[in-house]
């Protein structure tokens, strides 16, 4: 009994069998290991790895999504170990998992030899497709599917195809391809091929495939070439849908070839006459002509002259008279218009025309109807520091600088009268139709109280005003220093001061005259230049006593000063009342 109890097995021994028996076998758990198909249950293959389990394993693993046969009873297949048993009893292995293994480092020396791999995208997840690479799971970004957006992946889907590989981290599981980037490389060098066969100056035919705002693309078999929208037609095209639709065949000449950047510049009116040879055959300065307005810009108008003939109208050649509009204000496009040739420059390619000089120049048309010395009216149009400007007839602007406001008063005191809007009667002075300038005169429709009388001399004036005459006043105002005048006969007044009023110093009171009332002063300046009169009444009774005292007596006649002015008064009275 003792004997038996020695004999069983301990603990540890059981622990130690166990440890001899499987620990060679745990060394292959996580690795790729042989096995044979020994059944085949429903959908489940039941494999045999060599161990004291078997393992199962669905039968689509082996599969590849459709693309490889299922196996048959006794064939020989390769799976991953994942756990020697289960809970179960059997091997836990994986098919999917060994070819994952496999694709890895195949697809790791793929990516450092910078290679191609096969693969087939087969379901779609958010922001992109994932992409079976033999076993292998990989990311495909929406962006790397195509050279150009695609709208319907189904085209592609399930069907093997190459692919780059952009990253990948073993670590992580993470594997994220392109197939942009192998449809670019192929179209480069396609399009390398296609350049090559090239040469600039051929003709070409194409088709078009997309229009732009800038010109059109046409596909010249393989390879895009740009037709610029200024390589359409010799003449003006603003769109090129107005010359061409998308699938419209078309023969065009290759102007330019880059080929590094494989870009080719296309014409199509290379491949007709250039319209400017000899443009000035056609076209001579002074030649009048009709021609439909293209385009408007804020410097001027474009008008055709002839399909591929454009010449330009500067706004200032635009109109004789509104000088700062803009052109469109003037003419309008597709208006047709009469235009004459300023200049025509074949090496620039540039005709000059002017819309003005179809019209009559109104400054020419002015002083035809309005000479020099006539009367016109206009309407105040603007007050400046120096004149006013009057709009006169043929739309043109008459100046009436101050000095030919008024006779009598300041021009910056008369132009206080007028405002805008006012009519002016006015006389012309002067029409410089070259500078188009037209000068006015308000103060020339009255006559000029300081205009020297003919064969008067420097000091005549119209009439019997000069220095020395005597005249008669009219008091229009009454001043604490004097009283202001205006002279009878003429439009001139002058301010006799409080000393001039009278000889005796009691009698230069300004209060003893009234407004309105008569008085008689002798002119004592008359500055035709200076434009300045002045008159007093104390010179006048000087020069009136000096008189009597001439003429009725002498220092010893023995009459008093009284007696010869009274008599002197006398004859003067006598001398009005026989007037």
């Amino acid at each position: 009994m003792a004997s038996t109890q020695s004999l069983a097995p301990t603990r540890e021994d059981f622990t130690a069998l166990l440890n001899e028996t499987y620990g060679a076998d745990e060394a292959f758990e996580g690795t790729v290991v042989k096995g044979k198909v020994v059944a085949i249950e429903k959908d489940m293959a039941v494999i045999d790895v060599g161990l004291k389990t078997e393992g199962r394993v669905a039968l689509k693993e082996f599969t590849n999504h459709g693309r490889d046969p299922a196996p048959g009873l006794g064939d020989e297949v390769e799976v991953y170990l994942e756990r020697i048993e289960n809970a179960l009893g059997e091997a836990v292995i994986s098919r999917d998992k060994a070819r994952r293994e496999e694709s890895w480092v195949k697809l790791e020396q793929a990516f450092e030899k910078n290679e191609k791999v096969e693969g087939v995208i087969f379901n779609q997840v958010k922001g992109g497709f994932t992409v079976d690479l033999d076993g292998a799971v990989a990311f495909l970004p929406r962006s790397q599917v195509d050279i150009r957006p695609v709208r319907d992946v189904g085209p592609l889907m399930n069907i093997t195809q190459p692919f780059q590989i952009l990253k990948m981290d073993r670590r992580r599981g993470n594997i994220v391809v392109s197939r942009r980037t192998v449809l670019e490389e192929s179209r480069a060098e396609q399009r390398h091929e296609i350049v090559a066969n090239l040469a600039e100056g051929q003709v070409i035919d194409g088709t078009v495939k997309n229009l732009t705002d800038y010109g059109a693309f046409v596909d010249l078999g393989g390879i895009d070439g740009l037709l610029h929208v200024t390589d359409i037609a010799w003449r003006r095209v603003n769109h090129p849908s107005e010359v061409l639709t998308i699938g419209q065949q078309v023969k065009v000449r290759i102007i330019k070839i880059n080929h590094e950047t494989h870009r080719i510049s296309l014409g199509m009116k290379q491949l007709q006459e250039d319209p400017w040879s000899n443009i000035e055959t056609r076209y001579s300065v002074g030649q009048k002509l009709k021609g439909r307005v293209t385009n408007i810009a804020d410097y001027g108008a474009f008008v055709e002259l002839e399909p591929g003939i454009e010449g330009l109208i500067h706004v200032s050649e635009m109109s004789w008279t509104k000088k700062n509009v803009h052109p469109g204000k003037i003419v309008s496009t597709s208006q047709e218009v009469e235009v004459q040739v300023l200049e025509v420059d074949s090496a620039k390619r540039r005709i000059s025309l002017g819309l003005k000089q179809t019209l009559q120049n109104p400054w020419e048309a002015f002083a035809e109807r309005h000479p020099v010395g006539s009367t016109v009216e206009g309407e105040v149009k603007n007050k400046t520091e120096f004149g006013l400007f009057i709009g006169l007839d043929g739309d043109v602007d008459g100046m009436v600088h101050l000095s030919d406001l008024d006779w009598s008063r300041p021009g910056e005191q008369a132009i206080e009268d007028y405002k805008k809007g006012d009519k002016v009667t006015a006389k012309v002075l002067d029409v410089d139709v070259e500078k188009e300038r037209i000068a006015i005169g308000v103060k020339q429709l009255a006559n000029d109280p300081f205009a020297a009388k003919k064969g008067g001399g420097e000091d005549g004036a119209e009439g019997d005003l000069r220095k020395g005459s005597v005249v008669t006043c009219e008091v229009v105002e009454v001043k604490d220093g004097g009283i202001e005048v205006k002279i009878a006969g003429s439009d001139l007044t002058a301010f006799i001061k409080r000393n001039e009023l009278a000889r005796d110093r009691g009698d230069q009171r300004p209060e003893r005259f009234s407004v309105g009332e008569k008085v008689d002063a002798r002119i004592t300046q008359f500055d035709r230049r200076a434009r300045k009169v002045a008159v007093s009444i104390k010179a006048l009774e000087v020069a009136e006593e000096k008189e009597a005292i001439a003429q009725y007596g002498s220092a010893d006649s023995g009459a008093s000063l009284g007696d010869i002015l009274g008599a002197a008064l006398k004859a003067r009275d006598k001398g009005d009342k026989a007037k």
